[in-house]
């Protein structure tokens, strides 16, 4: 059983279970009847996505250092109850679960989903 990291609207991966969107907006122009038809995802949980503020830094950081101030900005935001919370639920559900979570982005390197691997490996999840 393992959490696997996705990017949204890419067709699901064999095992990969419910597919959760940890995203700030829904996808644009899509209803909300397609979203799982449609590979974006089954659930929206925006608990674990950055704040529009956050998620404006992170689309216009070009340099390393814009990208590291973002990632300790997110960081700071995922030490939030609500956010702890749901790191320790989803990071429990991996042990007995196979889901999988993601964003949009096409980069998992420039995206809060990998700060988001990194949070869920320190509370103890299984990764795929």
């Amino acid at each position: 059983m393992a959490i696997r990291i996705v990017r949204l609207g890419t067709a699901r991966g064999k095992g990969e279970g419910l597919r959760i969107g940890t995203v700030r907006r829904p996808p644009r122009g899509v209803p909300k009847s397609e979203f799982a038809k449609r590979d974006w995802y089954d659930v929206w949980f925006p608990t674990l996505a950055p704040s529009l503020e956050t998620m404006k830094q992170a689309l216009a950081a070009d340099t390393p250092a814009q990208w590291n101030a973002f990632v300790r900005k997110y960081k700071a935001e995922m030490k939030g109850h609500d956010a702890q919370h749901a790191l320790d639920l989803l990071a429990a559900m991996s042990r007995d679960s196979d889901f999988s979570v993601g964003c949009y982005c096409e980069d998992e390197a420039h995206c809060h989903r990998s700060i988001l691997r990194e949070l869920l490996a320190q509370k103890g999840a299984t990764l795929a």
